[in-house]
């Protein structure tokens, strides 16, 4: 995908951020749109579909954290990378972060060629959606890769982006144990630094989702799926 057609979504309500950041990636060849809350967000989103969205979390209106939890639910922005953008760099704000659906969390402040960097490096996630569209049916349980959802005992279920390439990493070898390091490397890739609980975060909402009894630790390892 070219730069001109990559659309990113700038949420903030501080309106020199909006104008810096949107200046530094206007300047790559994105195209930028922009919303000052978490309800404008939304509302953007639905209408202009971007391909990343960058959101604070302390917002008026909404913060960051509900207007992604909604956005997630979303089916037709199912494919959209968030990330936020944010002063609140503590361990269990970033925890809530990926709790909510959001992909990475970039730190305040931030120097402008960083953070053009970590959005190429955002965006290199969309390569992965082309290439491996195989749709699965594992245990009576189908997985739609084309549309991240999967349908179980005929009920459907549309999850955010990261949780379902870590199901369907894990779905795709039943009875594997995958290593932590490799679902890492399979699902954000080597590029972006993610912490060390974000894995066992996502791990917990699949096993609210689809079965406690599916999703097996092994302890000091990493994880296996098992039908």
């Amino acid at each position: 995908m070219k730069k001109k057609d990559i659309k990113i979504l700038l949420v903030d309500d501080e309106q020199d951020i909006l104008e810096i950041v949107g200046y530094n990636l206007s300047q790559e060849g994105f195209k930028i749109v922009t919303a000052s809350n978490g309800k404008e967000a939304i509302s953007v989103a639905k209408k202009e579909r971007p391909q990343l969205i960058i959101m604070d979390v302390m917002m008026p209106e909404m913060d960051g954290m509900e207007a992604c939890e909604n956005i997630r639910k979303i089916p037709e922005l199912s494919n959209t990378i968030i990330t936020f953008l944010t002063a609140r760099s503590e361990d269990y704000s970033q925890v809530a972060g990926f709790d909510v659906g959001a992909d990475d969390y970039i730190a305040k402040p931030i120097k402008p060629k960083l953070l053009v960097s970590k959005v190429k490096a955002l965006l290199r996630r969309l390569k992965d959606d082309s290439p491996s569209s195989e749709n699965l049916n594992v245990g009576g349980i189908e997985i739609n890769r084309e549309e991240y959802k999967i349908v179980m005992d005929g009920r459907e279920i549309v999850l955010p982006r990261k949780e379902f390439e870590l199901f369907y990493l894990l779905a795709s070898k039943p009875g594997k144990v995958f290593k932590r390091e490799e679902i890492l490397d399979k699902v954000w890739g080597n590029e972006v630094i993610v912490g060390g609980r974000t894995i066992d975060v996502h791990i917990r909402k699949l096993r609210e989702k689809i079965g406690e009894e599916l999703f097996k630790t092994i302890k000091g390892v990493g994880y296996k799926f098992e039908v």
